[in-house]
């Protein structure tokens, strides 16, 4: 289903999103992608700390003290 409002911007550039369309979101933070001349604004979802437990992998040979180990290790996982 698509529905359409028509809004203006206010003189601070703000624009209102519809009351029932906002419903349901669990959040009042959003994230806003441009495309050239359309703007998509997508309500982003929060995320539990502890949904991030393990969730990046790395070698068992790095001391988390020594910050150049770490950034060597990340840089290694973006190059796979």
């Amino acid at each position: 289903m698509v529905e359409v409002a028509i809004r203006e911007l206010d003189s601070q550039g703000r624009v209102s999103i519809p009351k029932k369309w906002r419903r349901g979101w669990k959040s009042r933070r959003m994230t806003l992608v441009r495309y050239n001349d359309r703007i998509e604004v997508v309500p982003t979802q929060p995320v539990l700390p502890s949904e991030l437990f393990d969730s990046i992998e790395v070698s068992g040979d790095i001391d988390f003290t020594d910050p150049h180990s770490l950034k060597k290790a990340f840089s290694e996982l973006r190059e796979r």
